[in-house]
């Protein structure tokens, strides 16, 4: 990746976290905070490295520390603070958070259904639904862009909010948002003229 940009292009990084601790193999987790796994560090490693040639203007963090400890690979050695951002949060699961899968079923399975059929429209029982993530993902988004113009800046969050602004930036339905893979420790890039958005690269493992 060539990471020189054009005059006057603002260029947002996604960066999703590292994988998470083992113990969240196989459950629900939006709202917990849970760290990284041994893999999830060296992954963080990798990213950094891959970045390490962008001239970033700026470092924002989803406020969980899976998100802030994969920021902290990036930052080193940069001389760059860490901006923790509220609203580049996971999804709240609400009382699925926590569960595995199987149990989310066995607890709430007309909520789990619709889960499953319709991603996009499902409110989870005293969390969010997406149209509220998303919400507060593109708002968040616009405030760095404006604050940044014309330069680099990276953000390091979560798969469904780098699914969320990649789709905005597609002009994709929310129903096709699972189309967009983001493994952990995914790189994506979209570079803005203006308000006009092109994407560069997705889901580029490092």
């Amino acid at each position: 990746m060539d990471w020189r940009i054009p005059s006057g292009v603002t260029r947002m990084i996604l960066l999703r976290h590292g994988k998470p601790s083992e113990e969240m193999k196989g459950r629900c987790y939006g709202r917990l905070d849970v760290g990284l796994a041994p893999e999830g560090h060296a992954q963080a490693e990798r990213a950094a490295s891959l970045l390490a040639s962008a001239d970033l203007q700026g470092l924002y963090s989803s406020p969980r520390r899976r998100a802030l400890d994969t920021a902290k690979r990036v930052a080193e050695g940069r001389g760059l603070d860490i901006r923790v951002e509220e609203a580049f949060r996971e999804i709240d699961f609400g009382l699925f958070e926590g569960l595995t899968y199987e149990e989310a079923e066995r607890q709430f399975p007309e909520v789990y259904a619709e889960w499953m059929a319709h991603p996009e429209r499902v409110r989870f029982p005293e969390g969010e639904t997406f149209s509220e993530m998303r919400e507060r993902v593109r708002a968040g988004g616009r405030v760095l862009r404006a604050r940044h113009v014309g330069q680099c800046f990276a953000l390091v969050s979560h798969g469904g909010v780098n699914r969320t602004l990649l789709a905005e930036s597609l002009g994709m339905a929310d129903k096709h948002l699972f189309r967009l893979d983001q493994v952990h420790a995914a790189v994506n890039v979209i570079d803005f003229y203006g308000d006009e958005p092109v994407v560069k690269l997705t889901n580029a493992a490092p």
